[in-house]
Formats: structure tokens, C-alpha cells, sequence
């Protein structure tokens, strides 16, 4: 009884909110668009793949980078789906102000799948409000038919929501490309990573 009431709270705060919480690159306020099952080119078209699920896609924000793309199941309070395609050496993962006392780092051809990791976990401590931060594990996979590498990570977000993540990514041609899930550790992670991987399994660059 006590689990429902929570997730009752929560879809509820969701739904009032609509995208004004959630740690994927940039989710803000905004209007959905529908996004049906059945190949999609996302990511300023670098990238397309093939979801199961209808999931919603999200208004671009000031925060996003024009290699970005936002999606979610039930509201970025409880989930999101990031996909960055084909960022630039020397280029951010996500929009900063030059004078911001503290900066995410920005990507580097040369940067190791730690650094990588590193990097995104920064992210989440400086712009999305992480207050807490745990990688549970590193490893190699192949992602867009490449070398690349997964992580997952558990961390507290801004509102006090405990949440789990999975990134899969690679370097290609000098370039990055991830997708990334985060989500409400009880319920929405579980239920949504079997989608999530379809989709990583489904990516193909475009072009």
C-alpha cells in the first residue's frame, strides 16, 4: 500500500510538473511530440533507431546541445531517454555560460571510456543537481556496430528522488554518440530497460 501511495506521488508530481525535473541532457518545460514505434532518426539525424514503445519526445530547452535529443515514457520525473549523436571533439555535452564558476569538461576525441564516464558523472553533480553519485559499473560493448563502452550509475537527484542510470556510447571517427537512461530506481528503471536495450540494439548511424 505504502509502494502505491508513493508511485501515486510521484506520477502525480509528473504530471503537474510536466518537464520540469529529470537529469537527461536538457529536459525543460515544454510540449511533447509523439514518437511511434517504428524506425526514427534522432540526435539532429546522426543516429536512428527503432523503439516498441510510443514514447514522448520533449520540446528542445536552452540546455540542449544541437546534437540532442530528449524523450520519455511518463515524464522526466520518472524517466528519460537522451540520445546525443556525433559530437565534435573540443565540443560541451551540454550548453554552458563560458563565465559558470564550475564546467562540465567537454569532450575530447582522445578521452578513455573512464574519462568519458568522468565526464558524464560531472554533469550530473554541476547541472542536474545529483547530491549524491555512484558508478556501479564500467565495461566495454559494442554500440553502432563499434567498440564502445556501457556504464551504470545510482544517484539522488535535486528532488530527493532516488534514481538508477545505464549510458552506452562509443568514439566514431573522432566523434561521441551515447543514449542514455535515467529513471526512479523503484519501478520505472526496471520496468523501461528492456525497451532501453532494444533500442541501443536497434541503433545505426544515419548517412
Amino acid at each position: 500500500m505504502a509502494r502505491s501511495r508513493i508511485l501515486g506521488a510521484l506520477a502525480a508530481a509528473a504530471l503537474v510538473a510536466g518537464c520540469a525535473g529529470g537529469n537527461g541532457f536538457g529536459l525543460g518545460p515544454g510540449r511533447y511530440g509523439l514518437v511511434r514505434p517504428g524506425p526514427e532518426s534522432v540526435a539532429g539525424g546522426r543516429m536512428t533507431v527503432t523503439p516498441t514503445l510510443p514514447w514522448n519526445q520533449a520540446r528542445r530547452s536552452y540546455g540542449d546541445i544541437a546534437r540532442e535529443e530528449n524523450w520519455t515514457l511518463n515524464g522526466p520525473l520518472l524517466d528519460s531517454l537522451s540520445f546525443i549523436g556525433g559530437v565534435e571533439s573540443g565540443k560541451a555535452i551540454v550548453r554552458q555560460r563560458r563565465r559558470a564558476e564550475r564546467q562540465v569538461p567537454r569532450f575530447r576525441a582522445d578521452m578513455s571510456p573512464p574519462e568519458i564516464a568522468s565526464m558524464i558523472e560531472t554533469f550530473y553533480r554541476i547541472r542536474a543537481g545529483s547530491v549524491r553519485f555512484e558508478m556501479t559499473g564500467l565495461q566495454p560493448r559494442t554500440f553502432l556496430g563499434r567498440p564502445g563502452f556501457q556504464f551504470d550509475y545510482d544517484h539522488l537527484d535535486v528532488n530527493e528522488i532516488e534514481r538508477r542510470g545505464r549510458a552506452v556510447g562509443a568514439v566514431i571517427d573522432e566523434r561521441f554518440y551515447l543514449i542514455l537512461f535515467d529513471a526512479a530506481r523503484m519501478h520505472y528503471f526496471p520496468a523501461a530497460l528492456p525497451e532501453f536495450e532494444r533500442i541501443v540494439e536497434s541503433a545505426r548511424l544515419s548517412g
